[in-house]
């Protein structure tokens, strides 16, 4: 008998599509995908995106120009460097990450990194990179006869290995006013690397690099905006997808043939759902951006307008999207099972589950084609970098036309519900 439950089970699973589905394919896909953001297996290594200021020592700004780590970001008249006040302005705005600041006073160097701490990554990295174009300078401006076609073997070994030394264990002091404002791993770095009795007895010394977060400062919980709205967005998915099978509820128990047999055709009864949808959406996500306000000190009433239009947007974009599937798939069932895949993958590629800035930058633009990565940066632009409503204008256009498609979508597969 034992063996007839589980022969009644295996016949059971071979006819069920879904749940082959949930248990070869997901897990499957869902660890393709963070291995990929992880391994950094897809295109190249993320780049961080800088912007260089105006400086004295040229050479260290074209040194980090040509490095590959780096994706240098030009001013509006694609000039190299640019002055530092446009450089601040472009760190708030997200078109950088980081805006280098080298200062050289009689022979010494010194940096500041601008930065914006949503970023734990970059500034440990750019700290590394800036600081190897440093050391390289002073080793070239110490033996003056050495070349890039000449043997390294006129540089004085200790200082050779002391630039090594620093490259690997870069030294940061970080001039944060916000103790609560999170910084890079590197900011706790000690002032000066380990280095020989040699080296230490001749005085040479890293140079002095400085973090200063540029954004982030004077905010009791500065991250938390960026959590509430991965978790809202991602749960947001999930009820409108549910709300939506309300509909296949109704075609299996014949509640949907009775309606439409009254004067409510199709048109006014997907508007009626998309309305409601969008309606329970913005609740939902207030509730949740309301509990960050009381528990963890986020300022909901002070960016309230960008607040209500990046939430009606995105609600009303998710409805449309929960409607899809909906008419997309013949039962309940299906619904459940095709739910759970494209949520929890526009979620991985979209930033609610894994920060974007981790992602190469191939995974990035794939995460473009889920909604989560606008909405994402929408709420980014609100909360983290405080930028004016009318700043979020593409946010708000890939939304709308997203939600118009969708449910014009989900219009033209509801006419076989008509014609059944």
């Amino acid at each position: 008998m034992v063996w007839k439950v589980i022969e009644i089970h295996l016949r059971r699973l071979r006819h069920n599509r879904v749940e082959w589905l949930l248990t070869f394919i997901v897990p499957i896909a869902f660890f393709t995908i963070f291995a990929l953001i992880f391994t950094r297996g897809v295109g190249s290594t993320p780049r961080v995106k800088v912007v260089l200021v105006d400086g004295t020592c040229r050479p260290v700004l074209d040194a980090l120009s040509q490095n590959e780590g780096l994706r240098i970001v030009r001013g509006n008249e694609d000039a190299l460097t640019v002055d530092r006040p446009t450089a601040e302005t472009m760190v708030r705005r997200g078109t950088a990450t980081i805006a280098v600041v080298i200062h050289e006073n009689e022979g010494d160097l010194s940096a500041e990194l601008l930065n914006d701490a949503s970023d734990q990554v970059a500034a440990q990295v750019v700290t590394a990179l800036v600081t190897r174009a440093m050391m390289t300078h002073l080793s070239s401006a110490a033996n003056p006869l050495d070349s890039p076609n000449r043997p390294t073997t006129g540089i004085d070994p200790d200082f050779a290995k002391f630039v090594e030394n620093v490259a690997q264990k870069p030294a940061i002091t970080d001039d944060s006013d916000d103790a609560d404002t999170p910084t890079s791993p590197a900011s706790s770095a000690p002032a000066t690397p380990s280095s020989s009795p040699s080296t230490a007895s001749e005085g040479f010394r890293p140079p002095k690099i400085d973090v200063v977060n540029v954004i982030g400062q004077g905010k009791s919980n500065p991250l938390v905006s960026v959590y509430a709205a991965g978790i809202a967005v991602m749960f947001l998915l999930f009820g409108a997808t549910s709300g939506g099978g309300v509909l296949l509820e109704e075609r299996e128990s014949h509640t949907l043939e009775r309606l439409l047999a009254t004067q409510m055709s199709m048109d006014q009864l997907l508007l009626g759902k998309w309305f409601y949808l969008t309606l329970l959406g913005c609740v939902q996500v207030t509730v949740m951006f309301v509990w960050a306000q009381i528990a963890f000190g986020l300022d909901l009433m002070g960016h309230f307008d960008g607040f209500v239009m990046m939430t009606v947007t995105t609600a009303a974009a998710a409805a449309s999207f929960g409607l899809f599937l909906a008419t997309l798939c013949r039962t309940r069932g299906q619904l459940n099972g095709l739910s759970v895949v494209a949520v929890l993958t526009m979620s991985a590629l979209g930033g609610s589950m894994v920060p974007r800035y981790v992602m190469s930058e191939s995974l990035r633009d794939v995460g473009l084609w889920t909604f989560n990565a606008w909405a994402l940066d929408g709420y980014d632009k609100v909360f983290w970098r405080e930028l004016p409503p009318s700043e979020l204008g593409p946010q708000l256009s890939v939304l709308l036309g997203t939600a118009f498609a969708l449910l014009i979508l989900a219009r033209l597969l509801a006419i076989r519900w008509e014609t059944n």
